[in-house]
C-alpha cells in the first residue's frame, strides 16, 4: 500500500536521502546534477523544505520512500511542479499520479489557477505521465539543460 507524507524542515534527512537517490538512479531526468547537491550540509537541505508556502511530499511503499514531488508558488496564479521522481520498484502503480494530484490539491488551496513544470527533452515516460494528468506542452521554452544547448520543455495545466 502506498502512503503519502508531507515533508517539513525536520524531514531534511529524508528529503536528502530521496533526492540523492533520485539523482543517482535517474540523472538524465533532472537539470540538477548529483554533484550539485553533495555540498551545503543540513542548512541547504532544510532550506528547500522551508521555502515559504512550498509543498514537498514523498510516497512510501511498505514503509520505504519510493517517490517524491514538490510544489513551489509562483507569480500570477501559476505554481510550479518540481522534482518528480518515482523509484523503478514503484513505477506502474499510480504513484506518480498520486503525487501530482497531491501537488495539484495544494496549488488549488493556495489559490493557483495554473500548474506548470519543466521536463528534460527525451524523458518520454515523464511526458506521458504529465499528459495523462492533463498537462499540455506550452509555447514558452524552459531553462537550459546541463549540456548548455538544449532547453527544457515546459508543460502547463489549467486548474480552474
Amino acid at each position: 500500500m502506498v502512503a503519502l507524507r508531507v515533508l517539513t524542515g525536520n524531514d531534511w534527512s529524508l528529503w536528502r536521502e530521496v533526492r540523492l537517490t533520485a539523482l543517482r538512479e535517474s540523472p538524465q531526468a533532472f537539470k540538477a546534477r548529483l554533484a550539485d547537491w553533495h555540498s551545503g550540509g543540513e542548512e541547504r537541505w532544510r532550506a528547500r523544505l522551508e521555502m515559504p508556502d512550498a509543498y514537498n511530499v514523498v510516497a512510501l511503499l511498505d514503509g520505504r520512500v519510493v517517490a517524491v514531488a514538490g510544489g513551489v508558488p509562483g507569480d500570477s496564479g501559476t505554481h510550479e511542479l518540481r522534482s518528480v521522481w518515482v523509484s523503478p520498484r514503484a513505477r506502474g502503480r499510480g504513484v506518480g499520479d498520486r503525487l501530482i494530484a497531491a501537488v495539484e490539491t495544494w496549488a488549488l488551496r493556495s489559490g493557483a489557477t495554473t500548474l506548470k513544470l519543466a521536463v528534460i527533452p527525451g524523458n518520454e515516460p515523464a511526458v506521458a505521465l504529465y499528459r495523462r494528468n492533463g498537462f499540455v506542452v506550452a509555447e514558452e521554452g524552459g531553462g537550459l539543460t546541463p549540456d548548455g544547448a538544449t532547453r527544457e520543455r515546459v508543460m502547463v495545466k489549467a486548474l480552474r
